[in-house]
C-alpha cells in the first residue's frame, strides 16, 4: 500500500466500523408544554400502487387526563412522497377508493371531523 492510500483506508475502515445510527424521528408541534414524540416512521395502510405513513408526531392528553400520541401521514410510492398536511389523527386511516382514504382529525386525544385525503395530492377534505 503507499503512503497515499494509508489515509483512506485509515478512514474507510472507520466509517464500516462506526455503530449504526438509529432511524429516523421527527419532533413536531407544542402540545401546551409537553414534549413532542419521537417516533420512528411505521406504515399505517397499504394503498394501490404504494402506502400511507405515520411519520411526525405530537404527545396530547384527553380532557381526563389520558395520554395519547396524534401522529401525521405521508403517501410513499417508490421514491415520491406526499405530505398530508394539518391531519393529525390517533387512527388508522381507511381505504375509501382506489384514490381516496379517510381518517378523523384528532385534538387532545378525541376524533374530530371526518375528511378524506387525495392519495395522488395528498389535500384532505372534510366530509359533511
Amino acid at each position: 500500500m503507499t503512503r497515499r492510500l494509508a489515509p483512506l483506508m485509515a478512514f474507510l475502515l472507520a466509517a464500516c466500523s462506526a455503530e449504526p445510527k438509529p432511524p429516523t424521528t421527527v419532533a413536531v408541534g407544542d402540545t401546551g408544554g409537553a414534549r413532542s414524540a419521537r417516533l420512528p416512521d411505521s406504515l399505517a395502510l397499504a394503498v394501490p400502487g404504494g402506502a400511507v405513513w405515520f411519520t411526525a408526531g405530537r404527545d396530547a392528553r384527553a380532557p381526563s387526563g389520558a395520554p395519547c400520541v396524534e401522529r401525521v401521514m405521508e403517501i410513499r410510492r417508490g421514491a415520491q412522497r406526499t405530505a398530508i398536511p394539518l391531519l393529525y389523527t390517533g387512527e388508522t386511516p381507511r381505504l375509501v377508493n382506489d384514490s381516496t382514504i379517510e381518517a378523523h382529525i384528532w385534538l387532545h386525544c378525541t376524533p374530530g371531523n371526518l375528511y378524506r385525503v387525495n392519495l395522488r395530492t395528498g389535500f384532505p377534505v372534510h366530509v359533511k
